[in-house]
């Protein structure tokens, strides 16, 4: 066979494998037939998705996200609670009843309403009034009804407005932990995402490359055959071209299975119908990063929700023990109040006014100081847990900084090795061509292209996949994928 023979025939054949791969769908597995099916039957278009639409689904149905918004509802409402305990509470009593003696029967309606206010002093307002009808078959009609005002201001135990206030601000840094984990729930949600997109894309490129794979082994099987025609190879050495396409054909198999499981993932992560045809559609491009350690690190410390979230912990435990410490003083308060009842037939009022101190002193309760102690043991331990946290963090700042570094310089460094395998694939192909070469060594180099390509492959996705990684441990994947919290 001439050269010019030889050239005309490998660019015909790829001609002819790139129209017959754009003409032919994939060709199902066994395990994904009934999906592909359920795609044929539902006739749904293919669903394009690059990946900002991806996050922009999964933070509108992903279900983690809307378990987390649920859990917020009630937590919200805590801190209303907390809110409410220094406005007035409102209670009303009401009774009513039949009874019947051995000399009369009656009938018996008493309303109570009652107001208590807790200022933030530890001031405590009560206001009562009682109003009471009988009404006796006998004696006739009964009335009373009364009103009672008392104030209790706390000198020792509870008093100021640090104590008072302590469980409203304990609620606001409970609301605050709330919010970080909402925060951090939703860009654990958006790196998951980003990495089940980033394994969409390996799998359809996985199969681009074995399908060239497959198409390069058949052009090879076609020239070998061209060459024992013409009596330039031995027959027998077009069994190893044989051996080949059929491992190309069973990698083809696989890659277009992982490429099933790999779409069956992201759609469930984006709580999609697992019928629907999905195709990541954007090409991700690496780009290099430069990222000095010191500075992620400062912005971790002011944005990771993990270690903000052990630091509010922190003065949690410290809010904790100074109520603690509260609880072993005496209860020593300045009392006051006023009251009157008025009483019908008769017309009878009494008026009552008091001025006092009441004291209590607690002796031999231990249960006091068993809560001194564990809050000053949990104080201890927040602290421990806030050291632990911030190295923590140290820690996997400069993991993923460094891992970006090493991931890029793998990238680069696969990108050569890529390169290098194309052209030697190519000479070993124009040597055989001649009769330089042997079948063999075609087939060896073109494992190594095929291993070249995916490790090409693996680098690209491992580099963006630990772009995601760094912005998830900085604390800034919200901010770099502009997500604003619907809190």
């Amino acid at each position: 066979m001439t050269r010019p023979y030889w050239l005309g025939l490998g660019l015909l054949l790829p001609l002819c494998s790139l129209a017959e791969s754009s003409l032919e769908p994939a060709r199902p597995t066994q395990a994904a037939s009934v999906w592909v099916n359920a795609y044929a039957a539902t006739q749904a278009p293919l669903l394009e998705l690059q990946l900002a639409d991806a996050i922009a689904l999964a933070l509108r149905d992903n279900r983690s996200i809307r378990s987390a918004y649920f859990e917020r509802i009630a937590e919200k409402f805590e801190l209303r609670v907390a809110q409410d305990r220094f406005a007035p509470q409102l209670r009303l009593k009401a009774r009513y009843l039949g009874n019947r003696n051995d000399g009369d029967r009656y009938r018996q309606a008493e309303m109570a309403p009652a107001a208590h206010l807790l200022t933030p002093y530890g001031t405590r307002v009560s206001l009562d009034w009682a109003f009471d009808r009988t009404q006796a078959d006998a004696a006739g009609p009964r009335y009373r009804d009364g009103a009672r005002l008392t104030l209790t201001q706390p000198l020792l135990r509870g008093a100021g407005v640090e104590v008072t206030t302590a469980a409203l601000r304990q609620a606001q840094l409970s609301e605050q932990i709330n919010r970080l984990a909402l925060q951090d729930s939703v860009a654990q949600t958006i790196t998951q995402v980003i990495g089940l997109y980033h394994e969409l894309l390996r799998a359809q490129e996985q199969v681009h490359i074995a399908r060239d794979a497959q198409r390069r082994s058949n052009q090879l099987l076609e020239v070998n055959r061209a060459l024992i025609a013409a009596g330039r190879m031995a027959a027998f050495e077009i069994v190893q071209t044989q051996a080949q396409v059929a491992n190309q054909a069973l990698a083809l198999e696989g890659s277009e299975d992982r490429l099933h499981a790999s779409r069956l993932a992201l759609l469930h992560a984006l709580a999609l119908d697992l019928a629907t045809p999905l195709r990541a559609s954007e090409q991700s491009q690496a780009l290099p990063v430069q990222v000095d350690v010191a500075q992620a690190l400062a912005r971790a410390e002011t944005s990771q929700p993990n270690y903000l979230m052990q630091a509010l912990a922190g003065r949690q435990a410290a809010l904790a023990v100074r109520v603690a410490e509260d609880e072993q003083r005496w209860d020593l308060a300045l009392i006051a109040g006023a009251g009157q009842a008025h009483e019908r037939p008769g017309d009878a009022r009494a008026w009552e006014r008091y001025l006092g101190l009441e004291l209590e002193i607690p002796l031999g309760d231990l249960s006091r100081r068993q809560a001194l102690v564990r809050a000053r043991v949990s104080q201890a331990t927040a602290q421990v847990r806030l050291e632990d946290a911030q190295q923590q963090l140290q820690r996997q700042v400069t993991d993923a900084v460094r891992d970006i570094q090493v991931r890029w310089r793998q990238f680069e460094l696969a990108g050569r090795a890529l390169e290098l395998s194309r052209r030697t694939l190519q000479i070993e192909q124009d040597k055989l061509a001649v009769g330089r070469s042997s079948n063999f060594q075609v087939l060896s180099f073109e494992a190594d292209l095929r291993t070249a390509q995916n490790v090409r492959l693996d680098t690209r996705i491992a580099y963006l996949q630990a772009q995601a990684v760094l912005d998830q441990v900085m604390g800034v994947t919200l901010q770099r994928w502009a997500v604003a919290l619907n809190d």
